[in-house]
C-alpha cells in the first residue's frame, strides 16, 4: 500500500511538506509496558505465593493492554497521513473508512497552532486551517505544527 498523496498528486503538483500523528500517541502504552514490568519484577522478590501469582497476573493483564494500546497507536500512525503541496492541503485518516481533508491554498485565510506545555516541550500539536467559505478543519497532535503552519503560509 503506497501512500495515499502519491495517489492523487496531480500534474505538476509535488509535496513540499509531511507530517504525520507525534509519536505521544505511544505514551499510553510505554506507560503501561513500564506497570508491566514493575509488576514482574515485584513478583519475584517476594515469597509469599499468593503475591506472588497476584503480581504475576496482574502484569500479564497490564502487559496485555500494553499490547493493545501499542498496536493501537501503531495503526493510528500509519493509517494518518498529513501533507502541503504547492497547490493545497491534504489530510487522511482512516484504512477501510477513510476521511480526508482537502482544501486548495488559495483558500487558506488563516492557520492556528495550539500547543500545552508537554505538546512544546515534544514538539506536537493541534492546527486548525481556516479557509475562506470553506469553514475550518481542525488536526490533532500532528509532529512539528509550526514547521507545517510555515509550509502552508510561507508562499
Amino acid at each position: 500500500m503506497g501512500r495515499y498523496i502519491d495517489e492523487i498528486l496531480q500534474p505538476g503538483e509535488k509535496v513540499l511538506y509531511s507530517t504525520n500523528a507525534h509519536w505521544m500517541f505511544y505514551l499510553p502504552a510505554m506507560a503501561a509496558w513500564v506497570a508491566a514490568i514493575i509488576l514482574f519484577f515485584l513478583s519475584r522478590t517476594t515469597t509469599t505465593e499468593g503475591i506472588v501469582l497476584l503480581c504475576l497476573s496482574a502484569s500479564a493483564v497490564v502487559a496485555l493492554m500494553a499490547l493493545y494500546w501499542t498496536a493501537k497507536a501503531w495503526f493510528h500512525r500509519w493509517t494518518t497521513e498529513t501533507d502541503v503541496t504547492n497547490l493545497r492541503i491534504v489530510h487522511k485518516t482512516g484504512f477501510i473508512t477513510r476521511k480526508t481533508f482537502e482544501m486548495s491554498l488559495d483558500k487558506v485565510e488563516s492557520v492556528d497552532v495550539d500547543q500545552s506545555i508537554l505538546g512544546r516541550i515534544l514538539n506536537y500539536g493541534d492546527v486548525t486551517v481556516h479557509g475562506v467559505g470553506e469553514g475550518e478543519e481542525t488536526i490533532s497532535a500532528i509532529a512539528s505544527p509550526l514547521k507545517f503552519r510555515n509550509s502552508i503560509t510561507a508562499r
